[in-house]
């Protein structure tokens, strides 16, 4: 790990560096990413905004560190559809644990991924590359699982796996981003998961779940 001049960093600049970025993570949660300054994360982080600046060129380029991590981390979502079966009751399971994983992963990393979407929308393509990377760990899975279904007779030959991955992914990031939304529906948290799982089971296989 280096210095934003090229040295590397020492254990105590590296612990010191990733106290800022968790400073930052914090401010992004109460406050709005525009709003927050470098001497305001470093005044949080007990150091001074030289310091900030010996690891990161601003608060965009340390915004893009904690993003990066948090894509590293939801890259993992696609461990809910490796090897997993749609078939019956283990394919309504499935659905299941695909969107509890979803709408855990946004809720845990709210504020960031606010921020990503916010780039992304301006068009900022690094904004935009860390949001698909987050994306299709999970479309890539899901088209594969749908084509494999397809193969086997069990999806209509007619039907785009990579559209209908792509169009449950999109589903899935934006309900898992408006979850608080969705009271003001009159639609309880524990009433959300398995109507969206019904929704990515019916997506993918084309068939009422077996409960």
């Amino acid at each position: 790990m280096r210095t934003v001049d090229g040295r590397v960093a020492g254990r105590r600049g590296q612990a010191t560096r990733q106290k800022l970025l968790d400073c930052l993570s914090e401010m992004l949660s109460s406050s709005p990413y525009r709003d927050v300054k470098v001497i305001d994360v470093a005044r949080k982080a007990g150091t001074s905004p030289a310091t900030f600046y010996q690891y990161f060129p601003d608060v965009e380029g340390a915004v893009l560190e904690i993003a990066d991590q948090m894509a590293a981390e939801g890259a993992g979502l696609t461990q809910l559809l490796e090897g997993r079966s749609w078939a019956g009751k283990a394919g309504w399971q499935t659905a299941q644990e695909l969107v509890e994983g979803f709408l855990e992963f946004w809720r845990k990393h709210d504020a960031i991924l606010r921020v990503v979407d916010l780039g992304a929308a301006e068009g900022d393509k690094r904004f935009y590359k860390i949001r698909m990377k987050i994306l299709n760990s999970v479309n890539n899975s899901l088209a594969d699982s749908i084509s494999e279904l397809q193969s086997k007779g069990r999806v209509d030959k007619d039907v785009n796996p990579a559209a209908v991955a792509g169009a449950l992914v999109a589903m899935l990031a934006s309900v898992s981003s408006h979850q608080k939304g969705f009271t003001s529906w009159g639609v309880k948290q524990a009433e959300l998961k398995p109507n969206l799982a019904l929704l990515v089971y019916l997506g993918v296989t084309g068939r009422k779940p077996t409960k």
